[in-house]
């Protein structure tokens, strides 16, 4: 099987170079698994606007969906990305962890979270009444289950990505569990 070569900016089109530069002024770096998306003209730039689209999570909870979607998926470079984005809006390492792990018992509602996400994720959204239940009982919305399928698409969009182009993690590795 062939690899994939992570792009440099001169490499890619000029839309992308624009988006590369975006993310190195926000991010100080242009990831490895983004930068592998410039191989299509398209695909960064669609992935960028369906990664920062509205939704009613916070930035908290996006982590802690990101943490478990890609634990279940079995990313290691997304696990890395989000233990660092996740400690980054306010979860310790060791939530991060338990996250990956499918739960969260610091806090009720993001437990609740996490389950369905985990669920939705490893039976391909054919989840049971129960997990459901907890969600909506913890406080979330029927729009908010409509949202974390959205989210939990978006992740395992990135975790398949980087399962066929095995580029190199560029964040400290997510500890093993």
């Amino acid at each position: 099987m062939e690899n994939f070569n992570v792009p440099r900016r001169e490499d890619v089109s000029a839309a992308n170079q624009e988006v590369f530069d975006s993310l190195k002024k926000g991010l100080g770096m242009v990831p490895n698994l983004y930068a592998v998306m410039a191989h299509s003209d398209t695909a960064l730039s669609n992935y960028l606007a369906f990664q920062n689209a509205k939704t009613s999570f916070s930035n908290k909870e996006k982590q802690a969906v990101n943490l478990v979607v890609s634990q279940v998926n079995e990313c290691l470079y997304c696990q890395s990305a989000h233990t660092l984005l996740g400690t980054m809006n306010g979860l310790t390492e060791d939530q991060t962890i338990e996250i990956r792990k499918g739960g969260a018992a610091f806090n009720n509602k993001l437990n609740a979270l996490v389950g369905l996400a985990k669920e939705i994720t490893a039976k391909r959204g054919f989840i049971s009444g129960d997990v459901l239940d907890k969600f909506l009982a913890a406080g979330y919305t029927k729009g908010q289950v409509v949202e974390l399928v959205m989210l939990v698409a978006e992740k395992s969009a990135m975790n398949y990505l980087h399962a066929i182009t095995k580029v190199d993690i560029d964040f400290p590795p997510a500890k093993s569990i």
